[in-house]
């Protein structure tokens, strides 16, 4: 029974952000928020959400006097990629508005929160933001991505290998994914999975005529080749900027934008890899409202949905495009047990808690408290 089960606000305030899960931990990474800063350079901010107790912490930054180690940690950006491999997040790509885009790989030890720039060899991917970054046993493969040099759009495979720090340029056989940026690459099995995304009707380069593809596209990483995919009756609409992840060998996608369409989306489909069918699901509970460029996380059996942006619901309350970026987080469990549907009912009825044990009564104010790490936005008018 698929429900959303817990919705708490006051978490980072960010877009564009990048996040991975680490045992019952989610790390964010950098990602922007409207209104703040982005031209000076800055060390990334790291947010942690614990998904036992609910709560955000911030880490603080790095303090050094040597210029080699301020190096060492990436600068704030957006678009950029985050995943895990051992117990070793691997930040790549992204853009600062001061900086451009950025091809360093770092490295983030979530053990002693200790950043690091791993030697590498091999053909090193360039420069881009809004790729995608999946990883299969020790491997990291970017795909896509608007490439600044080439000032395009990409549909390269790149792998990165951890074990010796080389990077290839996979010769893919078979016909390609269009070039795209802010699309989603998921790994199920040996294959990628390619989602959405913004494309341009003519080719790589930006014409501003916008497509945005909805029919998967499938790499077999064992053969190194994309594989053709029978078309399907049921389909959700393109989209670029939403979340994939997978759960019990099977693709889930929320939210996105389409811009052709002007819509933002807050749908969650399922797409089966042995059928090659979609299905859109309903959970229950009340869900994030429609966004983009938010980050979802599996821990387990639930899945943690924080951040990105909306049109904005009032005057003054967004940005110069009227949208209003989001510090709220939204828990789907997969699973929800008797004891998680109670306590959502005590919740729901506001029953009396003054009976229950101290653990019960703590759970629930954790599930009811909100994060303060960041402040409210109030609107011009007050």
């Amino acid at each position: 029974m698929l429900r959303w089960a817990v919705h708490l606000e006051g978490g980072p305030r960010r877009v564009n952000h990048a996040a991975v899960a680490v045992g019952h931990k989610v790390y964010s990474f950098g990602g922007y928020c409207s209104g703040e800063d982005y031209e000076t350079l800055r060390q990334i901010d790291v947010h942690v959400f614990n998904a036992v107790s609910l709560r955000w912490v911030k880490l603080p930054p790095v303090w050094t006097n040597s210029r080699d180690h301020v190096r060492e940690v990436p600068y704030m950006r957006y678009g950029h990629s985050a995943v895990l491999i051992d117990d070793i997040v691997y930040i790549w790509g992204g853009r600062n508005d001061t900086e451009g885009a950025c091809n360093v790989l770092y490295a983030f030890d979530v053990n002693t929160h200790k950043w690091f720039t791993p030697k590498v060899s091999g053909m090193v991917p360039g420069a881009r933001d809004g790729h995608s970054a999946c990883v299969l046993a020790k491997s990291m493969f970017i795909f896509g991505g608007y490439e600044q040099l080439a000032d395009c759009f990409s549909n390269d495979i790149h792998k990165l290998d951890t074990t010796n720090m080389m990077w290839t340029l996979i010769s893919a056989k078979g016909t390609p994914a269009r070039w795209r940026d802010f699309h989603s690459a998921t790994i199920i099995g040996t294959k990628m999975y390619v989602f959405g995304g913004r494309a341009d009707r003519f080719g790589p380069f930006h014409s501003n005529n916008e497509i945005y593809c909805n029919r998967i596209k499938v790499f077999d990483t064992e053969t190194n080749s994309w594989l053709d995919s029978p078309p399907t009756p049921v389909l959700p609409e393109g989209r670029r900027s939403h979340s994939a992840f997978s759960y019990n060998g099977e693709l889930y996608v929320f939210g996105g934008y389409n811009a052709r369409l002007n819509r933002h989306f807050h749908d969650l489909w399922k797409f089966n890899p042995v059928s090659l069918s979609w299905r859109k699901i309903e959970p229950k509970g009340k869900g994030p409202c429609p966004r983009r460029r938010q980050c979802c996380c599996r821990v387990g059996d639930k899945i943690i949905l924080f951040g990105g942006t909306s049109p904005s619901p009032e005057e003054g309350m967004g940005d110069e495009f009227d949208l209003m970026d989001h510090s709220d987080l939204y828990i789907l469990d997969f699973s929800p047990s008797l004891k998680t549907l109670c306590k959502l009912a005590v919740i729901q009825y506001s029953l009396d808690q003054s009976c229950l044990p101290h653990d019960i009564r703590w759970e629930l104010s954790a599930m009811t408290t909100n994060s303060t790490i960041s402040r409210p936005i109030v609107s011009s008018q007050g």
